[in-house]
């Protein structure tokens, strides 16, 4: 078996600097099929009141509510208060564009098979 030294060493050099235990807590996180229709819903409008969250997702406010909060606190989606109303959004422009390619990527996967 050859093995790229080089290669290998200028791969592990970058993951030394990188935290690979973070981005896999995001994909995790994604990886709920509720969460991913909230980032999608947030990715399309955005900001959310979670009783708009709620709705899309066919939850309780509760439920919406439990979701929204995991989202924030892994900080993929941020929050604000108006009056007795909370309202979500995706954190950046980056976290938006992950969403999209993600679901970009599944319709392209559809239509070859």
């Amino acid at each position: 078996m050859y093995v790229d030294e080089e290669k290998v060493a200028r791969i592990q050099n970058q993951l030394a600097h990188q935290n690979p235990l973070e981005v896999a807590k995001l994909f995790k996180a994604l990886a709920d099929e509720t969460r991913i229709k909230i980032a999608y819903a947030l990715a399309l409008e955005d900001e959310l009141c979670v009783c708009d969250v709620a709705n899309v997702i066919n939850a309780s406010t509760a439920t919406a509510s439990h979701h929204l909060r995991l989202l924030k606190n892994l900080g993929l989606a941020k929050m604000r208060k108006e009056g007795k109303f909370v309202y979500y959004s995706l954190t950046d422009e980056c976290v938006k564009r992950l969403i999209e390619i993600a679901f970009h990527h599944q319709q392209e996967v559809a239509i070859d098979e």
